[in-house]
């Protein structure tokens, strides 16, 4: 009776409209990997700077080998990125498109964010393991993630850092100016660190991070930049509701962070701990909603479940942790930072900025 029942609804319309999504899926998943490509051989950056070439003098300007560089022009001719003309050979990258996918784009470069694709690619065996016996996959599995965040965070953070993020609460720029300290939690590679006490130079900041490769990675840029108001720290956070000093920071940052952390819920109790009372916590996390079904128009919905299972998800869960995932929404994220004390909570969204929720704590 189910399997008579089932028959007789089966839509043959629905059931091709879905394959023809499958096939435009591996597509544009291929079509991915040929932009992370692109963009990290700096391919459509001579492309769109020297105009129309061949692939021969486009190789030579990029200092490349012709054949991938042709295959390459060729997969993103037939994908409508990079338009052709048979009759002199030579390729082109629309102005349109250039403004998408070059590094003169800065805020806007889309192929940045085509790199987690192959990133979390390699890492899909672990994951399967993953599915069969549950855990999780380490931070140190992820090659590149740290480098690919920093990118993503130069878009996103640091371009809006001063003229957009900082406003939100009236005052900072002014106490940052007097000298404060100043407190970043799952600072990465410390790039907002740095751009924030270059600026500042009377505050101090301190970046922590559990990845040792990312801390080494910001104390030598620190070093090199001659920033003795900024240091670094390689810490797990997982106890940090009691590793925490009370009153110790005036400006307490977390970007894109909490929810990657084993114990969210120790990380905000220790920030509000070491957070004085007239203090104030900003936190940057992704827009969006603690339950599914509000989330089925989320203009990246699927990139960004994706990126949970694949890396924000496991690597808390290889912690012994809870998993929150990317999408863990401002209902869950609102609850914690209530149940971690805080009581004036503010959520802001930049016009520029549909991937980011800014929340602004305060006691």
């Amino acid at each position: 009776m189910c399997l008579n029942h089932q028959l007789a609804q089966f839509s043959s319309a629905k059931a091709d409209a879905f394959a023809e999504r499958l096939v435009d899926s591996l597509n544009q998943g291929a079509v991915c990997l040929m932009t992370s490509i692109g963009h990290r051989t700096g391919l459509f950056d001579r492309l769109a700077e020297i105009g129309p070439a061949d692939s021969a003098r486009l190789a030579r300007s990029a200092g490349l080998n012709e054949r991938y560089v042709r295959e390459w022009l060729n997969a993103l001719t037939v994908a409508a990125v990079v338009e052709y003309d048979p009759h002199n050979g030579v390729y082109t990258l629309p102005a349109e498109h250039a403004a998408y996918l070059t590094r003169a784009a800065a805020a806007d470069n889309i192929a940045v964010f085509a790199q987690y694709i192959p990133v979390l690619a390699t890492v899909e065996d672990a994951i399967i393991d993953c599915f069969h016996e549950g855990g999780g996959v380490p931070y140190e599995r992820f090659d590149r993630f740290h480098e690919v965040m920093a990118e993503d965070s130069g878009q996103s953070v640091l371009s809006s850092l001063f003229d957009h993020i900082l406003p939100l609460v009236p005052g900072l720029k002014e106490r940052l100016a007097a000298g404060i300290e100043v407190l970043d939690l799952g600072c990465g590679r410390g790039r907002a660190l740095q751009l924030l006490a270059q600026h500042y130079p009377r505050s101090q900041f301190v970046g922590i991070d559990l990845s040792q490769e990312a801390i080494d990675y910001a104390r030598a840029q620190a070093e090199q930049s001659g920033l003795d108001n900024l240091h670094f720290l390689q810490q797990d956070l997982t106890h940090f509701d009691e590793d925490a000093l009370a009153d110790q920071f005036d400006l307490i940052t977390t970007f894109d962070a909490i929810h990657d952390q084993a114990k969210p819920r120790a990380v905000l109790k220790g920030i509000h701990t070491a957070l004085r009372d007239d203090g104030v916590y900003l936190m940057q996390d992704i827009h969006g909603s603690s339950r599914v079904e509000n989330n089925l128009d989320h203009p990246i919905g699927p990139l960004l479940y994706t990126l949970s299972t694949m890396h924000c998800m496991t690597v808390s869960l290889a912690q012994g942790g809870d998993g929150l995932g990317t999408l863990w929404g401002r209902e869950t994220a609102s609850a914690l930072l209530r149940e971690a004390g805080f009581r004036d909570i503010d959520i802001h969204r930049l016009a520029h900025d549909f991937q980011n929720d800014y929340y602004i704590i305060r006691k």
